[in-house]
């Protein structure tokens, strides 16, 4: 195959995959008796693959609770954070249940339910250190993973006389926070659950930065399935599955900044 043809095909691809098919409907997945639902496979604890090469995780367990709720089987198709829209558009699978957050910018591209589920990311430090509020950070020291939305938060936020040390990944950060080497640091609430684990009573969340949800996200102008999502997503919050899927990945009941939104 020439350089050319091999161009050729290549853009003939990528425009099937920007293209968007016709709105799904509920009676299409249930009439093949089948959902195909894009999930992200390296994003633990949101999607991960288990011992036997299967997508596991949060977001997983709720596909499998929307399939039941569906009455159909459920086929999780492995994503990318950069493919995951395109693989909707493009038909390849019904709907994302993808740790997809919620902003105006995709909501131009897909139509979002309400969230399932979500990100927090706050200041957490010493428990006996008084960082209620971003003055109170003057004079301390702040850990922040370098380039990433906590950094950004943080900065934003910090007075002048804050230093804020910055570390090449969570880990680090967080093995600074546990070594005195920082009095707090800036993570998300996953990383929180993670060293409460280890850490039980030593540190607490100070104050929050900010907060993202995530929804489950279908082809535009789906109203009649994102409807049956969104009463599914009410269903699960309010017989507490949601919530119990939470604590079973994340080590803590659903966040009131998810359960209470609508």
């Amino acid at each position: 195959m020439t350089f050319t043809r091999r161009a050729a095909m290549a853009l003939l691809t990528a425009a099937a995959l920007a293209s968007p098919l016709a709105a799904q409907t509920p009676d299409e997945i249930k009439a093949k008796g089948n959902v195909n639902v894009g999930m992200l496979v390296d994003f633990p604890p949101f999607g991960v693959m288990d011992a036997s090469g299967q997508p596991d995780g949060y977001d997983a367990d709720v596909a499998k609770l929307l399939a039941e709720d569906l009455g159909v089987q459920l086929t999780i198709v492995p994503v990318t954070g950069p493919n995951r829209i395109p693989y909707l558009l493009s038909g390849q699978v019904d709907l994302l249940v993808a740790s997809l957050g919620i902003t105006p910018e995709r909501a131009e591209r897909v139509d979002f339910s309400e969230p399932y589920a979500g990100i927090a990311i706050a200041v957490y430090g010493l428990a006996d250190v008084d960082l209620s509020a971003p003055e109170k950070l003057e004079g301390r020291t702040i850990g922040v993973t370098r380039a990433s939305t906590q950094d950004t938060a943080v900065t934003a936020v910090a007075p002048a006389g804050a230093t804020i040390q910055r570390f090449d990944d969570d880990a680090s950060a967080v093995q600074a926070l546990l070594a005195g080497q920082v009095e707090a640091i800036g993570v998300s609430n996953i990383i929180i659950n993670q060293i409460e684990q280890v850490a039980p009573g030593r540190f607490d969340v100070k104050f929050d930065l900010s907060q993202q949800r995530q929804g489950i996200a279908v082809r535009p102008g789906s109203d009649a399935l994102l409807a049956e999502v969104n009463t599914f997503i009410e269903k699960v919050k309010g017989d507490g599955s949601l919530s119990a899927i939470h604590e079973k990945w994340l080590g803590s009941p659903l966040p009131d900044f998810v359960a209470e939104a609508n």
